[in-house]
């Protein structure tokens, strides 16, 4: 299918700003929550790994929106879609800042998830705004806004709580994406729909949000399976079962909600191992940098408050909010491969120093730093790729995946943090052994280590 045909280049920039700028303001919403989990768990008398949970609840509705988010877009046109999920998720954060207790929190949570839809929406609205050289740079642009955003929503999360109360650290973002979506749909021309044959297929997403749900049910429950073996056997057996009728589903459907053919090519199977790979190493981090750094342990830890965890994440979110548009220009000049496997080089030095070095701040700071940048440049040259190696017709579709992957790397990542900090925690004591950490960070650069082999033949099967 041919390229349509972009409006003039001032108006795509222009558009491009917009949707950048709103970018900001939802990935400012996203974060909210990680650096104030410690006060989250006091303030709402829950557990490290009901915490965890907490920060994955809108990556779980992120997994199931996206998807249809992308087919919706492809079929009525990015910018419509867009606006109505941008309702949805301030709803969420209006819920979110009026809970007062943890189910209500959880609700708001689920209904901010829907904002992982803008992503594979905007990526749609880039290739047919610009041309096409000008895309990399501008897909690397709003994702280093998303992840800016989010680590902007890390570092004032905390004086906000602790300044206001925790319910202004989610009424703020929210008035923000307000804004940003008044300007998106001001700014933004109508686009056309790219395929008009697009459907929903609503048996696929049921199928998926089985295996989503699975997963989520298996690492929630992960600490009680040992002494609970009938946990284990549920969670396999719901998987498979899922994961097969969604296989056979899609292989039948007139029109399918991810074409199997497509998950098959080289360049995009590989983008998307790799994508789980690092977010699982990444979300480890960014759950228990901000752990470590509360904590008071015997001999570790630095008992700081949210606002001293925001302020240390500072050089975190310097790196992040250059590594979307820093990833764009890079792999542009050398080539998506270089930049994921230098990224994969730098994750895990960065994460095997924090497991055996964190006895200064300042060991935290530079080791979340360097990971902030070198996975915000991977994520941003993988869509790349991914957007790349499709037709137009299949870019919101194709991207939705690559997103939904990403949400289940970080769900997985923070699970794990959750389950192995709580199963490293004394009997009578509610402060983790430090060795708990040391796992936990080893975890992470094993993982990451491990996703280089797929590096050397990422560039087969790539759509010329």
């Amino acid at each position: 299918m041919t390229a349509p045909l972009a409006p003039p280049l001032r108006i795509g920039r222009s558009a491009v700003g917009a949707v950048s700028i709103l970018a900001g303001a939802i990935g400012t919403l996203e974060s909210v929550v990680s650096p104030t989990l410690p006060l989250l768990q006091r303030e709402l008398s829950i557990s490290p790994a009901q915490g965890a949970l907490l920060s994955i609840a809108m990556l779980v509705t992120g997994a199931l929106t996206a998807p249809i988010a992308g087919v919706l877009g492809d079929r009525h046109g990015g910018k419509r879609v867009m606006i109505w999920l941008m309702v949805v998720v301030s709803a969420g954060g209006l819920v979110s800042s009026l809970a007062p207790n943890l189910p209500v929190l959880l609700l708001g949570q689920v209904l901010e998830g829907a904002m992982v839809g803008a992503m594979p929406l905007s990526f749609i609205l880039i290739r047919k705004l610009l041309p096409a050289e000008e895309s990399p740079v501008a897909i690397g642009m709003v994702s280093g806004f998303f992840v800016g955003g989010g680590m902007l929503g890390t570092l004032i999360a905390g004086p906000i709580a602790e300044g206001l109360s925790r319910h202004w650290m989610f009424a703020i973002p929210t008035f923000a994406v307000v804004v940003a979506t008044v300007f998106v749909h001001r700014l933004l021309p109508d686009d056309q729909p790219t395929r008009s044959d697009a459907r929903i297929d609503w048996p696929g997403v049921a199928l998926l949000s089985g295996i989503v749900l699975t997963l989520m049910f298996a690492l929630a429950t992960a600490p009680d399976m040992p002494s609970q073996p009938l946990l284990l056997v549920v969670a396999v057996v719901l998987l498979a079962a899922f994961v097969t009728g969604w296989i056979a589903v899609e292989r039948r459907a007139a029109s399918p909600m991810f074409d199997l053919r497509l998950l098959a090519t080289p360049a995009i199977w590989r983008s998307y191992v790799l994508t789980y790979a690092l977010c699982v190493g990444a979300a480890l981090s960014i759950y228990l940098v901000p752990q470590l750094l509360a904590v008071s342990g015997d001999g570790y830890g630095f008992g700081a408050s949210s606002t001293d965890i925001g302020r240390y994440l500072l050089p975190a979110a310097a790196m992040a909010a250059i590594s979307g548009p820093l990833g764009g220009l890079a792999a542009r000049r050398f080539g998506s491969t270089a930049v994921v496997a230098a990224g994969i080089a730098v994750m895990t030095a960065s994460l095997i120093g924090m497991a055996f070095v964190h006895t200064e701040v300042w060991h935290l700071i530079v080791g979340k730093a360097l990971i902030s940048l070198a996975n915000g440049a991977c994520i941003t040259a993988l869509v790349i790729k991914t957007a790349t190696s499709v037709d137009h017709g299949t870019t919101g579709t194709a991207t939705s995946l690559v997103l939904v992957i990403r949400v289940l790397g970080f769900a997985t990542g923070a699970q794990i943090g959750g389950a192995v900090l709580t199963a490293g925690t004394p009997n009578g004591s509610d402060v983790p052994a430090e060795s708990a950490y040391v796992a936990a960070f080893v975890i992470a650069s094993v993982v990451t280590a491990l996703s280089l082999v797929v590096t050397r033949s990422m560039n087969k099967g790539v759509k010329q």
